[in-house]
């Protein structure tokens, strides 16, 4: 059986940056699980090198990982709101260690690009993806702005936050009224009993 592309992944970056593997030397022999449905689960052994490899099937992980649903969309809108779509249990001390790993290991991509085309092109290249990405949310961006704009103003599908704060208060009012009414109706029937 192949070893998972990610393990692949993942010790190209650990193994471009010293101070990432002396973060997960201490936890050397711990395993880390991350899991996100519908996906088969990466269980990961920490090597005394700090680097990682496949972990048998039986080993009980010392911490897992899971990774929500909503956890892509969250990282269009940042860092902090993809950590809270990230489930963590298991050893706190490797969970900081594996957070800070998140939070901090970069893939340096132009280094990587220079060793096939030179540092000049690779430096371009990176440039002109970066310029290329920002297009591309801007434009999805742009996209939803005029759906949801559609949506509100030509084909309402959509209300707008406004109109339904109004619709809540006025159905607490609705809801309060008929309360009291109940209880005015539940005091005149008790008082036409007696």
């Amino acid at each position: 059986m192949l070893p998972h592309p990610g393990i692949y992944a993942l010790n190209h970056l650990l193994g471009a940056e010293a101070w990432a593997r002396d973060k997960l030397k201490p936890y050397a022999g711990q395993c880390v699980e991350f899991r996100n449905p519908p996906l088969p689960a990466l269980r990961l052994d920490i090597l005394d090198t700090g680097m990682v490899r496949s972990a048998a099937a039986d080993t009980i992980p010392n911490l897992v990982v899971t990774i929500g649903p909503a956890a892509l969309p969250a990282f269009a809108r940042g860092e902090d709101a993809l950590m809270r779509e990230i489930g963590i249990e298991g050893n706190a001390d490797l969970a900081g260690s594996v957070q800070y790993l998140f939070r901090h290991l970069r893939w340096d991509l132009a280094e990587d690009l220079s060793r096939v085309f030179g540092d000049v092109l690779a430096q371009r290249m990176v440039k002109e993806g970066k310029r290329f990405a920002a297009w591309n949310r801007e434009a999805v961006e742009k996209l939803a702005q005029n759906f949801a704009e559609y949506w509100i103003e030509e084909q309402p599908l959509l209300a707008r936050p406004a109109e339904v704060r109004q619709f809540l208060t006025d159905a607490d009012q609705l809801r309060d009224d008929l309360a009291r009414l109940d209880k005015r109706i539940a005091a005149l029937s008790r008082s036409r009993v007696s």
